[in-house]
């Protein structure tokens, strides 16, 4: 199974096995569906943890092609990692597991992600849709899909937070802008990231500890930037999958502020030998005054 799929699955088949006899399952049958195995081209689901779906699925699309139309509008949702049980959550619907008995997400389930989730669709002009309405889904005490990461109070758990703000790879115009720009940012940092893996649609990112130049350190301690910054990557995927462009690795020149218990970066530049202005911007940081500084 996937690291996403495999111990909710498992946690499931347990549940299944203690429900009791087949017979009890008789008036949950949904004998005009049948097993379908799920496509590559179904990025949503595909590789979540199990082979087979039923169609038609909790969602009534009747069709493999509609499932796959349908559930692809959800992708740039999930890129955003709202949620780390969003998928689970998706995938339960788009593409039920196939087993003798429908087993729909539970109620606290869709809870979860629609808290985290709701908003950043918001962002994008989207209502939670009626289709998901959280009360339509079983209780957590009857047989249904449970959140699989740990609560959201936990501290030993990073929940991704919404945000309305995208970060893109800035253009290094001139020296001087590049300049002013990291004067009216908290930190600078000089940071080469890689990611992590490339079997599921959604990517991790790891920031390389070896490889963190700080220019500007601002009221965080040096020593706890890079854990700051390892934060950001696990909070903000959309913002890490924008500067990326799809490459492995990338030296990356990035500022922004600190709020409360996390980082958010506003500028970011790519250390390419084509941006020569951005190579002179970082040489003349050491001996640069900011204007308050000048002050």
């Amino acid at each position: 199974p996937s690291r996403l799929g495999g111990p909710w699955l498992l946690g499931l088949l347990a549940r299944l096995l203690l429900w009791g006899s087949p017979g009890a399952w008789a008036s949950y049958l949904r004998r005009s569906s049948s097993c379908m195995p799920i496509p590559h081209r179904m990025a949503l689901c595909y590789d979540i943890g199990y082979s087979e779906m039923r169609i038609p699925n909790l969602l009534e699309h009747e069709t493999m092609t509609e499932v796959i139309q349908q559930s692809s509008s959800w992708l740039p949702l999930l890129a955003r990692e709202c949620h780390p049980d969003a998928r689970i959550f998706l995938c339960s619907l788009f593409a039920p597991i196939c087993l003798d008995r429908l087993i729909y997400p539970c109620r606290s389930l869709c809870e979860a992600v629609k808290r985290s989730c709701a908003p950043v669709m918001a962002c994008y002009g989207y209502p939670w849709p009626e289709i998901l309405n959280c009360n339509k889904f079983p209780a957590d005490h009857e047989l249904c899909i449970a959140a699989v990461s740990m609560d959201e109070n936990s501290s030993s758990r990073r929940m991704p937070r919404a945000s309305c703000k995208d970060c893109e790879l800035e253009e290094a115009s001139t020296a001087r802008e590049i300049l002013e720009s990291l004067c009216a940012n908290d930190f600078a940092v000089k940071i080469r990231i890689l990611r992590k893996n490339t079997t599921t649609t959604i990517s991790d990112f790891d920031l390389d500890p070896s490889k963190v130049e700080v220019l500007k350190h601002g009221p965080l301690l040096r020593t706890e930037i890079p854990a700051r910054l390892q934060q950001w990557l696990d909070i903000d995927a959309t913002c890490a999958h924008n500067i990326m462009k799809g490459t492995q690795a990338g030296v990356f020149v990035v500022s922004g502020e600190v709020q409360s218990d996390k980082v958010v970066v506003n500028k970011a530049y790519a250390w390419q030998k084509r941006n020569r202005n951005l190579h002179q911007a970082v040489r003349r940081w050491k001996h640069h005054r900011c204007p308050e500084q000048a002050g």
